[in-house]
């Protein structure tokens, strides 16, 4: 995800596949890879998230429990948006984009574009 470090990017996929707010040792227990990294590094991570806007954060006891303040669609449309806005020519990008999209693709766009009519 454009915007994240390796282990913030880690981090983040826990807290999208989950359905409620999390602690650190919950992240740390639902890391996919198999280093573990020390619960200080965690909670590092997860403040630096926090200053950034990625994660709401709410002390409940001595503990914060966290959850991601957008959804992974939503993050990875920011980044997309963010990455046309860097490119000095984003009409061009686009067309590009969409000359080469496969017909189920075509249909998904042209849905979003509908949809988008309807707000």
């Amino acid at each position: 995800m454009q915007g994240l470090g390796e282990l913030e990017a880690l981090v983040m996929d826990v807290l999208w596949r989950s359905t409620e707010p999390v602690r650190v040792r919950d992240v740390i227990d639902g890391l996919d890879d198999d280093r573990e990294p020390a619960y200080t590094t965690v909670m590092t991570v997860m403040d630096n998230l926090h200053r950034k806007g990625w994660v709401h954060r709410q002390r409940n006891g001595r503990a914060y429990w966290y959850e991601a303040t957008r959804s992974r669609e939503e993050a990875a449309a920011d980044g997309l948006r963010a990455l046309l806005e860097s490119t000095g020519d984003p009409t061009g990008v686009l067309l590009h984009f969409v000359r080469g999209t496969s017909d189920v693709e075509s249909k998904i766009l042209a849905r979003g574009l509908r949809e988008r009519g309807k707000k």
